[in-house]
């Protein structure tokens, strides 16, 4: 078994480098166990910390050929967790996210750059029904087999309707919201 396994691992290896010699980006899954997605925002004055459970990842990335790499990223909105069950029912409900009627939010990358301190890209952020560019900063590094790919962006709530009735005011909870993003990436087979 572990004769097959170091196997399949070369053989991933293998094809992920020749896809990067050819100047084809590797094709990459985030391993959900060991990846995090979360949000910071602010209530009442104070920030607070949320994440979300439940999300895919898929990523094209060659960082000599950055035309060719891509960032897709699918979340459940339903597997938020602000560590407050109050907050959670609230944000779930009607007037923030209204899981009801837009269980996901899709994120997929538009364009990717090169910068000083690693990446940045834009993409295209749908959350409510709502699409509007999201710029992220990230760093990938190659770590045994897969990758790791870690970074933040900003947006606004109110851009994408997230805020209704009594929670549009921004006097209690602000309108700027920072994501980290923490991906274990592992080979696509």
């Amino acid at each position: 078994m572990k004769k097959l396994a170091l196997a399949l691992t070369c053989s991933l290896l293998i094809a992920a480098a020749t896809a990067a010699a050819a100047g084809g980006a590797a094709a990459f899954t985030a391993d959900a166990s060991q990846s995090r997605l979360e949000f910071v925002g602010v209530q009442a004055g104070a920030e607070f910390k949320g994440v979300f459970h439940k999300f895919t990842a898929d990523v094209e990335f060659a960082p000599e050929t950055l035309a060719s790499s891509r960032i897709d990223v699918q979340i459940d909105m339903n597997s938020v967790d602000s560590m407050d069950k109050d907050r959670d029912s609230t944000i779930r409900g009607k007037d923030v996210f209204d899981v009801s009627h837009n269980a996901t939010a899709h994120y997929v990358t538009k364009t990717i750059s090169k910068t000083a301190t690693g990446f940045a890209a834009v993409g295209a952020l749908t959350m409510r029904g709502v699409t509007k560019d999201v710029p992220i900063e990230f760093q990938f590094a190659p770590a045994g087999g897969g990758a790791k790919l870690s970074g933040s962006g900003k947006l606004n709530r109110l851009d994408f309707g997230v805020g209704q009735g009594e929670w549009k005011s921004t006097e209690t909870i602000g309108d700027a919201v920072k994501i980290n993003f923490s991906l274990v990436l592992k080979p696509k087979t």
